[in-house]
């Protein structure tokens, strides 16, 4: 490992982004084209650390036929700069299928072929990454009593290293979830993990699998796992009566437009909430309407044949799951009579989303200078910055973990492009760079 420097002198970034997800990606993107129109005196210099050994969002997800449940013009790009060459239209035609596309009549693409497109994406601007690299922790540089610099440290193969920036941008994503009591193992898994587990399941002969949960994840795992187990039994565990359907109307849809996020991050605390609570059969816990057809076309179809494979137990909660080496046991609870029924399974997949990460939990000292609201939750600017002590000079930008101010486009695909353009203004706005470019002694590793 590489002994801390004392001397080591490093350039200072005018940006740095931890992790480089589609976020982070959109982010290069925005400085690659501002940089393309202005000369190098006006230019952003950026670099993004990512730990993952290569670009990847979902992995776990990409079912062949899952669709995106966003219309592809809400790419990396295209709402900020319909004329960019980064766009999934330029994929289409870099792919040679842009006329197969246009003839398909389809707003939502395969979710693997927009994988394909945000590697695409990643790989034009992968100059400007590291993959392989973990932030690890933020240290402030403190000058005259202010916070000039955020040191950067970032573990990787070569060892620690010290990079110094003037502003971060923080897009780490979410975290899968599972209910509290619950730890996943070789027999319990989360949906985010399905396709890299379920090959392990190869040359055996499972009998039964539960899913758990109730929105579009969950849904596409039942699907997925009753095509790809033709002689196994799915049971399906929510607390519902059924899978209740995604409101994707026309009005709904302007819960996502960026028009939106000025209303929601004005509105008063309470419309907020209202607004959460009215517009959350949007996103969260719902199911396209197609696929609620087919798995009930489907179970209908085996109660006529007398082949029931799906099983749907509703109005029931899992509560317990005891893994031995050849079957979890699960214990099913129903919320109506509290009855409880035990169910051995080859796997239980947990389809029970994800948590924001903590937005300060890298940044150490750094956090104490972040400011809270009534809440205890980061308060964070119009222009996704979090507000800090005026002593602080330098920007912290979110791109996830601002719900609560921006609304339900936090952290979706939905708002992306805009998203990055109002960073990169503020960035600008603000004077990214300092009155000097010289590099300054930074202690800590050296860096490659």
């Amino acid at each position: 490992m590489s002994q801390v420097q004392p001397g080591d002198i490093r350039p200072v970034h005018d940006l740095i982004g931890i992790g480089f997800g589609p976020s982070n990606v959109a982010m290069a993107i925005a400085l690659n084209e501002h940089n393309a129109r202005n000369s190098p005196h006006d230019s952003v210099t950026a670099h993004f650390f990512e730990q993952q050994p290569r670009f990847g969002w979902h992995r776990g997800m990409l079912i062949d036929d899952a669709t995106m449940q966003v219309s592809f013009l809400k790419d990396l790009v295209t709402l900020r700069n319909p004329t960019s060459e980064f766009s999934f239209l330029s994929y289409l035609k870099s792919k040679d299928r842009l006329v197969d596309f246009i003839n398909h009549k389809n707003l939502f693409p395969l979710r693997v072929e927009f994988h394909d497109y945000l590697e695409w994406a990643a790989a034009k601007v992968d100059d400007m990454a590291s993959y392989g690299h973990e932030v690890v922790g933020v240290t402030p540089f403190v000058r005259d009593g202010a916070v000039e610099y955020l040191d950067v440290t970032v573990r990787s193969a070569e060892g620690l290293a010290v990079h110094r920036a003037r502003n971060l941008v923080i897009g780490t994503g979410l975290r899968p979830l599972v209910p509290e009591g619950i730890e996943r193992g070789q027999r319990v898994w989360h949906n985010s993990e399905l396709l890299a587990r379920v090959g392990e399941l190869e040359g055996t002969a499972p009998s039964r699998f539960i899913v758990v949960g109730a929105g579009q994840s969950a849904a596409e795992n039942v699907a997925y796992l009753h095509r790809r187990f033709p002689e196994a039994e799915i049971c399906a565990v929510f607390s519902r009566y059924g899978y209740s359907p995604a409101d994707d109307s026309s009005f709904a849809n302007r819960i996502f437009d960026p028009g939106a996020v000025d209303e929601f991050y004005e509105a008063p605390e309470d419309v907020k909430r209202r607004l959460m609570d009215y517009h959350g059969n949007t996103n969260y816990s719902v199911v396209d309407i197609d696929l609620i057809d087919d798995l009930y076309r489907q179970t209908y179809q085996e109660k006529v044949l007398g082949t029931e494979r799906l099983r749907f137990l509703n109005v029931s909660r899992l509560v317990a799951v005891d893994e031995t080496p050849d079957k979890a046991r699960a214990t099913v609870k129903s919320l109506v009579t509290g009855e409880e029924t035990l169910l051995d399974a080859d796997v239980v997949v947990f389809a029970t989303g994800y948590s924001p990460v903590d937005p300060v939990a890298l940044l150490g000292d750094v956090a104490d200078r972040c400011l809270r609201d009534g809440e205890d939750r980061v308060r964070v600017e119009r222009d996704y910055r979090i507000a800090t002590d005026p002593e602080l000079h330098c920007g912290i930008y979110l791109q996830g973990g601002t719900e609560h101010t921006h609304g339900i486009t936090s952290a979706l695909l939905s708002n992306i492009a805009i998203r990055v353009g109002e960073i990169l203004d503020s960035l600008l706005d603000r004077g990214v760079k300092a009155a000097s470019d010289e590099a300054r002694p930074v202690p800590g590793a050296s860096a490659r």
